[in-house]
């Protein structure tokens, strides 16, 4: 009997341990390599020459405005997700469905058609182009226009990770805080985002993710102007369209080091989480 289970049970750590492999080596060639390779053609010149495509002024304004379109967004979001998630999952009204579908829309839209649909709205020949003409305000191809379309396309990130949270914890908190004479605010600060925190932090972190790498969306409405509206995606490709490999992968090797970061940041959010 005891040599059968022993028999039995070898199988079992066998195609345990060789999940584990598989996983490390599809982990390794579809992530690693392509890391190995970026940082690679970067350095390839010499940590010198990397270090001055890196300072190169139009690769410094994207980096900028890449770390600022980051700052104005996810901080908007997170407060977004908050409010949303509160009024799905502590009122029931009519449309509540209809509203959490819509949250999803970003999702489901590919971000070129998310950029043409505000091209539309706010350019020149746009529905309310003549209107921004009238007042002198000018929203496509300018900065605003990517912190519009950064918006949109990372709205949901921090909702559908709250959402979930709180649906699970119910309202049982807050609604003895009240009782114990806690108004609004003090119950919101001392009890529900107390609750929330390492999801709302989780949510943030993948909208910062996606913010620092959208392209589709920004590429339309930026006008991909060098200098000026040109974010660290956009000039990733402009340095690979003008035959600078070096700086293109210097400056791809910055994305990297973010999204690695981020990686990070994921996972010990998680850990939080399930913890």
């Amino acid at each position: 009997m005891q040599s059968s289970r022993r028999h039995g049970q070898r199988p079992g750590r066998w195609s345990h341990w060789l999940l584990i492999l598989a996983a490390m080596a599809l982990s390794a060639l579809f992530i690693g390599v392509p890391i190995a390779v970026i940082f690679t053609y970067a350095l390839r010149e010499g940590v010198a020459v990397y270090f001055s495509q890196i300072a190169q002024p139009a690769t410094l304004h994207a980096i900028w405005l890449t770390v600022l379109t980051a700052i104005v967004v996810v901080p908007i979001n997170m407060i977004f997700g908050i409010c949303v998630a509160w009024l799905v999952t502590r009122f029931r009204f009519p449309g509540r469905g209809l509203l959490i579908t819509f949250i999803e829309i970003p999702f489901s839209v590919s971000p070129i058609v998310a950029g043409v649909t505000y091209l539309f709205l706010y350019g020149s020949q746009g529905l309310l182009g003549p209107l921004l003409e009238t007042y002198d305000i000018k929203i496509m191809f300018t900065v605003p226009a990517i912190f519009l379309v950064s918006l949109f396309v990372t709205s949901p990130f921090v909702a559908r990770e709250l959402i979930p949270l709180m649906q699970a914890q119910g309202s049982e908190d807050e609604e003895a805080a009240i009782t114990l004479g806690a108004s609004g605010l003090q119950t919101f600060f001392y009890v529900t985002l107390p609750n929330i925190r390492w999801a709302l932090l989780y949510g943030a972190v993948l909208c910062n993710a996606r913010v620092m790498g959208e392209f589709g969306a920004v590429s339309v409405v930026s006008g991909a102007i060098r200098g000026q509206t040109n974010t660290l995606p956009l000039q990733i490709e402009l340095l690979f369209n003008d035959y600078n490999v070096t700086g293109a992968f210097a400056a791809a090797s910055t994305l990297a080091l973010i999204a690695v970061v981020t990686l990070v940041l994921k996972y010990f959010l998680e850990r939080k989480q399930a913890g």
